[in-house]
């Protein structure tokens, strides 16, 4: 598949089918992030070396559940992952089976028997992502600055020969503009460690648990809602 040479995508299409790091918005409460389909693109953005560790973006559905099957849980546990990366949005770190070859492409997504997953799966978003099945992703910071939370802001961080796309570009952003973006208070995503046995713990706080009083309270709200058992 070739990428469209027109529009106000071209620009991002076209480096993400040269392997090339494109900086992507995200619904609120989220920063922007950067993406590539080569982890080494990802972290050259960043301006941080090369092989340090990305997190793999499980937008693609097949891709998913082929690194759902890869983890060391349990059925019940492997869908309270899943429903982390698509309902809740955060990042997941998860570990890998011992008895099971996961995907050589999920390598630069592991450290020490752990994966590091990000599932957002924003509908706007669809048309650039769905030609794309592996990508790698991190937040859309270069290296010693905070994550940029609009599109005007990653265009002051990173150079010009990372694209950056504006959700003004996607059908369907409604209230996700650059506008209401600059006035809407973001930050990157939440990071929860799913272990084997189902317990859930705060790895790195972020957009999702800021709302919370404290880690746990954050913690218990999501063995609330997506604990085993609850209706999916």
């Amino acid at each position: 598949m070739s990428a469209p040479d027109t529009g106000p995508l071209a620009p991002v299409h076209t480096a993400l089918f040269r392997g090339l790091a494109v900086v992507l918005p995200n619904p609120a409460p989220l920063t922007c992030v950067v993406a590539a389909t080569a982890p080494e693109a990802v972290n050259r953005a960043k301006n941080r070396p090369a092989d340090q560790p990305v997190a793999l973006w499980t937008h693609h559905p097949r891709t998913a559940a082929r690194v759902l099957r890869a983890l060391d849980l349990a059925a019940d546990t492997a869908e309270i992952a899943r429903r982390l990366l698509t309902d809740e949005r955060v990042t997941v770190l998860a570990p890998l089976r011992a008895d099971h070859a996961p995907p050589p492409w999920l390598a630069p997504a592991t450290h020490e028997g752990w994966t590091l997953l990000f599932g957002a799966r924003w509908g706007p978003l669809r048309p650039v992502l769905d030609p794309h099945p592996v990508l790698y992703v991190s937040s859309a910071n270069r290296t010693g600055l905070p994550p940029a939370p609009t599109a005007a802001r990653a265009r002051a961080m990173f150079p010009d020969d990372v694209p950056v796309l504006d959700p003004a570009a996607l059908p369907g952003t409604g209230a996700d503009s650059t506008d209401t973006a600059d006035r809407a208070p973001r930050a990157a995503t939440t990071t929860v460690r799913l272990h084997p046995d189902g317990r859930m713990e705060l790895h790195r706080s972020g957009a999702q648990d800021g709302p919370y009083s404290d880690a746990d309270a954050y913690l218990e709200h999501l063995r609330t809602a997506h604990g085993p058992g609850t209706a999916p």
